[in-house]
C-alpha cells in the first residue's frame, strides 16, 4: 500500500469538459515544511481525466519532496501512476491521464526548500482506437506526448487498397519499466502481427503481409510513460522503395547509404552481402569501417573486432599517447609515458603526490592523479581546491532523454549564447563561463572588417531558444572582446577569444555557465557530447530558427589527423561522425561542445572552430581544445 500519512489539506474535485486549476499550498510563494495534501478527482463514468502541470517546481530530491499520482482515490502503490519531482520547462510540462473516471494526487514535502510548488489544471475527457483507411496518416498512444493512462487497451486497424501493403514507422517510441525484460514485454506493450514492442526504441519500422495491419496498445496497472507517434503509409509490394534502398524492415533510404560502414536500416540489412574496399576493414559481422579506425581504441564495428589484436604486450603497460612500456613502469613515481598517464591512477592509501600531465593541481601545490578530479563531488585536495568553483554545468529543468530530433527544448542548454552582429542578426555562438564572461571563437572578431573587433557591433542574447521569441531572454552588450594574441587566421591556431558583458547576467533556468574543464581533464575518443547552435541546417542553407543540438563523438587524435591532412595542431580536436550527415555548421562558430561527466555536470570540450563543408564524410568539425588553453583564460578572466 502507498503512504499512511495525515493529510493537512484534503479536496473533492469534480472534473467536466472545461478546464479549471488547483495548486499546492503556499503557491507562488513556497510551499510550508511538512506539508501533506491529497487531491480526489471524480469525472462522469464515459469520461477520463487529463491533469496537466501548468506550472512545477519542487525540491530536486523525490524521497523528500514529491507528487505521487495514483489511478484510483486511495494511494495505493499497484495503482501509481508517476512520482515526480524537481522542476519542468513550459516547453516540456507534465500531464498525466487516468485510465477510468478517478484520480488522486498526493503532495508530500518534507524539507524546507522554499520553492514555489505547482499549479495544475483538471478537466474530463471522452474515453482510444479506431479504424484509419487513408493511403496514409498518423496516430499516437492515448494522449501522447502526455503519459498514457493506466490499464488502457487500444486497438487501430489500418486497411489500405487491396493488393498494397502497409508500411508503419514509429517516429517516437517509449514505454519502459524498471524490471521490464523487454524480450518478453509483459507488462506495457505495442503489439502488431504477433509481435509484442516495449522499452525504449530509437527505430523501429515495419511492414504488414497483407493490406490490413492491426495496431494493439496495452498498459497494466501502473508506471506509465510517453507512449508512441507513429505514420503510415501504402505501397506497392512490387516497387516498395522507387529509387531508393529497400531494408528487410521496410524502411527506404537513399542508396548511397548501402554498405557505407553505418546501420542505416536499423536492422543492418543495408550492410549485407558487402565488399568492403581496399582502404575499409572487414569487421567480423560484416560490416566495412576505415582502415584508420583499426586500433584507434573506440569499437566502431560494434562486435570489437576492429580492436582485436590491438595494443602491447601481456606484460606491458600501454601509454595514453599509444606507446608500450614495461608494466613495471607504472605507479613507480617516476613520469616513463610522455603524457605520464603512468602514474594516473596510482593509489597507496592516497594519490601519489607527482605530477604528470594528467595531474591535477591543487591550489596548496599538491598533484592529484585521478583523471577528471575537479567537480566529481569527491574531496581529492586537501584544500578543496579541486571542488571549489563548481556551481557551474547544470540544467535547473528536469527534461527528458533525447531520442533523436534536432530541436532543442527551452532550457536544455543554458550556456548556449546568440552572438548578433551589427544588422546582420544571429552571426555566431558562445558560451556562459561566469555572470560576466563568454567564450567564444577568434574568428568571428579576427577579420578584414573592423568593425568585428569593435564590440558595440556586437549583441549577446542569453538564455534563447527561438530567434524570434525574447521572452526571458537576457540582453547584454559586450565591453571587451579578448581573442588569443596567438591566433592565427591562416591555421585557425589558438581559435578562442574571451567577450566580457557590459553588466552582468542574471542567472536563471534558462541561463547558467558552463563548467570549464581542468587542463589536466580528458575527454577520451569515442566520448558521445552534443554541439549546439543556430547554424545552416544543411550545407549552403539558412541558419535555424530553433536552437539545433546533434550528438556527435569525440574522434581519436590520430585518426583525425589523418582525415584533416595535418592541419590540426595540439590546440584543436576533431568530433563528429566521418560517415557525415552529423555537424556543426556555419553560424555555430563559437558555440559550446558540451560533455556530461558522470559527476552529473556538464563541462565545455570544445569550442566550434572549422571544417570542410557541413557534416561530409570523412570530414568532421574541428573545435579548439579548451583544456589546452584553460590557463590563458584564468589569467584574463580569474576564472
Amino acid at each position: 500500500m502507498g503512504y499512511n500519512l495525515q493529510y493537512d489539506c484534503f479536496y473533492r474535485l469534480e472534473a467536466d469538459t472545461n478546464p479549471q486549476n488547483f495548486s499546492s499550498p503556499g503557491y507562488p510563494t513556497s510551499y510550508p515544511p511538512k506539508s501533506r495534501c491529497q487531491w480526489q478527482i471524480r469525472a462522469s463514468e464515459e469520461n477520463v481525466i487529463i491533469v496537466n502541470f501548468l506550472y512545477f517546481y519542487i525540491e530536486d530530491d523525490c524521497s523528500d519532496d514529491f507528487v505521487y499520482i495514483y489511478d484510483s482515490l486511495s494511494p495505493d502503490d499497484s495503482q501509481a501512476i508517476t512520482k515526480k519531482c524537481g522542476q519542468r520547462p513550459p516547453s516540456n510540462p507534465l500531464e498525466v491521464v487516468s485510465s477510468n473516471n478517478i484520480m488522486l494526487i498526493n503532495f508530500i514535502a518534507e524539507t524546507d526548500a522554499e520553492k514555489p510548488g505547482f499549479q495544475a489544471s483538471y478537466r474530463a475527457i471522452p474515453k482510444c482506437g479506431g479504424s484509419l483507411s487513408q493511403k496514409e496518416g498518423n496516430f499516437t498512444s492515448p494522449l501522447y506526448p502526455s503519459f498514457y493512462p493506466p490499464r488502457k487497451n487500444c486497438s487501430w486497424t489500418i486497411t489500405v487498397a487491396p493488393g498494397s501493403k502497409v508500411r508503419l514507422r514509429f517516429t517516437m517510441f517509449r514505454m519502459k519499466e524498471p524490471g521490464v525484460d523487454t524480450r518478453f514485454c509483459h507488462k506495457d506493450y505495442v503489439e502488431i502481427m504477433g509481435n509484442k514492442y516495449c522499452g525504449e526504441v530509437a527505430s523501429l519500422s515495419l511492414t504488414s503481409d497483407t493490406n490490413v495491419l492491426v495496431v494493439n496498445f496495452h498498459s497494466d496497472q501502473s508506471h506509465t510513460d510517453k507512449g508512441f507517434s507513429a505514420v503510415y503509409s501504402s505501397y506497392d509490394p512490387s516497387n516498395p522503395c522507387p529509387d531508393r534502398f529497400s531494408c528487410t524492415n521496410g524502411l527506404c533510404i537513399d542508396r548511397k547509404l548501402k554498405c557505407d560502414g553505418w546501420n542505416d536500416c536499423g536492422d543492418m540489412s543495408d550492410e549485407r552481402q558487402c565488399s568492403c574496399d581496399t582502404d575499409q576493414f572487414h569487421c567480423s559481422n560484416g560490416m566495412c569501417k576505415p582502415k584508420l579506425w583499426v586500433c584507434d581504441r573506440v569499437n566502431d564495428c560494434g562486435d570489437g573486432s576492429d580492436e582485436k589484436m590491438c595494443g602491447c604486450a601481456q606484460n606491458e603497460f600501454q601509454c595514453g599517447n599509444g606507446v608500450c612500456l614495461p608494466q613495471s613502469v607504472q605507479c613507480d613515481d617516476k613520469q616513463d609515458c610522455k603524457d605520464g598517464s603512468d602514474e594516473v591512477g596510482c593509489k597507496t592509501g592516497e594519490y601519489r603526490s607527482i605530477c604528470t600531465d594528467y595531474s591535477f593541481k591543487c591550489k596548496n601545490g599538491d598533484c592529484i592523479n585521478k583523471v577528471n578530479a575537479e567537480c566529481d563531488r569527491v574531496q581529492d585536495c586537501s584544500d578543496n581546491s579541486d571542488e571549489a568553483i563548481c556551481d557551474c554545468g547544470t540544467r535547473p529543468y528536469k527534461l527528458n532523454r533525447i531520442v533523436g530530433g534536432q530541436n532543442a527544448e527551452l532550457g536544455e542548454w543554458p550556456w548556449q549564447v546568440s552572438l548578433h552582429f551589427l544588422t546582420n542578426g544571429p552571426t555566431c555562438g558562445a558560451s556562459i563561463i561566469s555572470n560576466t564572461w563568454l567564450l567564444s571563437a577568434a574568428h568571428c572578431f579576427v577579420t578584414s572588417n573592423p568593425a568585428n573587433k569593435d564590440p558595440s557591433s556586437w549583441q549577446s542574447y542569453s538564455g534563447m531558444q527561438n530567434q524570434y521569441i525574447h521572452d526571458n531572454v537576457q540582453f547584454r552588450k559586450l565591453k571587451r572582446i579578448i581573442p588569443h594574441p596567438l591566433y592565427n587566421q591562416m591555421t585557425s591556431d589558438y581559435d578562442i577569444a574571451l567577450l566580457e558583458l557590459s553588466e552582468p547576467l542574471q542567472f536563471a533556468n534558462t541561463i547558467q555557465p558552463i563548467c570549464l574543464p581542468d587542463s589536466s581533464h580528458v575527454f577520451p575518443a569515442g566520448m558521445s557530447c552534443w554541439v549546439t547552435g543556430w547554424g545552416a541546417l544543411r550545407e549552403g542553407g539558412q541558419g535555424a530558427q530553433i536552437l539545433q543540438k546533434a550528438l556527435v563523438k569525440i574522434i581519436n587524435d590520430s585518426v583525425c589527423d589523418v582525415v584533416t591532412e595535418g592541419q590540426v595542431t595540439s590546440r584543436m580536436l576533431c568530433s563528429g561522425y566521418l560517415s557525415g550527415g552529423v555537424d556543426a555548421c556555419q553560424g555555430d562558430s563559437g558555440g559550446p561542445l558540451s560533455c556530461f561527466e558522470e559527476s552529473g555536470k556538464w563541462f565545455q570540450a570544445g569550442i566550434v572552430s572549422w571544417g570542410e563543408g557541413c557534416a561530409r564524410r570523412n570530414k568532421p568539425g574541428v573545435y579548439t581544445r579548451v583544456t589546452k588553453l584553460r590557463e590563458w583564460i584564468k589569467q584574463e578572466t580569474n576564472i
